[in-house]
């Protein structure tokens, strides 16, 4: 099986501090990984290098063999901590913008998922609160038709009722044959979704392993090890 995401010896440093340090890692094709660890321990540092808005000062980051640039943002679909979006625009003026930037949107799709919420495509984001707007922006990166999505905490904003819906949204929107890297502290919410996990703390990997691994050789749920481990 080969690798969507992998990274190489990958260091970024903001002044004299490492943000990542060293970080070996790969994600393989059709796989959910949970990229988990404390607040400040270097997730959106590992996402922001993946989208090619950081630069790494030592070792490499490959999408798909590549460097990240102008190719791989043609199959990375990325959901960013905080909303992006221009809050004047109407809902359905940021779908046509999104298919005509990005050739694998699936506009069909976004508008089935608009419906099933009941988001009025003809509403402009500034009427809308702020769970609603993180709502959009996840339809909007879920209808790509991606290799690999990189989602940096998408149900941290939300409140609890509507976490279920997000989830379910992501496992049954993303293309089968692509990986999906969630960013998030809030483990008991995603473990029952992933496949794989990433535990990172300042910085540096310190374990990667399936949750089938974890629940065998551990004896223990994936947020049970990661309380353990992070004191938390």
């Amino acid at each position: 099986m080969s690798s969507v995401l992998e990274c190489k010896n990958l260091t970024k440093n903001y002044s004299k501090k490492h943000a990542l340090k060293n970080v070996n890692l790969k994600v393989e094709q059709g796989r959910i990984v949970g990229l988990l660890g404390p607040n400040g321990s270097g997730k959106t540092t590992l996402i922001k290098l993946a989208n090619n808005l950081l630069t790494p000062n030592e070792g490499e980051i490959l999408i798909n063999g590549l460097k990240p640039g102008l190719e791989t943002k043609k199959v990375v679909s990325y959901l960013p901590e905080r909303t992006y979006l221009n809050e004047w625009m109407k809902v359905s003026e940021i779908i046509n913008f999104f298919k005509d930037f990005y050739s694998d949107f699936n506009e069909k799709k976004a508008y089935e998922m608009l419906e099933r919420l009941n988001i009025n495509p003809k509403d402009k984001l500034r009427s809308m609160s702020k769970g609603t707007k993180e709502k959009v922006q996840l339809i909007l990166v879920m209808s790509r038709e991606a290799d690999l999505y990189l989602l940096d905490e998408p149900i941290g904003g939300v409140d609890p009722a509507a976490r279920d819906y997000i989830l379910n949204t992501i496992i049954s929107n993303y293309n089968e044959k692509a990986s999906v890297v969630i960013s998030t502290h809030l483990i008991s919410d995603i473990e029952k979704i992933l496949d794989d996990v990433i535990f990172i703390s300042q910085g540096e990997v310190i374990l990667s392993a399936s949750v089938d691994e974890i629940r065998e050789e551990q004896g223990k749920s994936v947020d049970a090890l990661f309380r353990e481990v992070f004191k938390c």
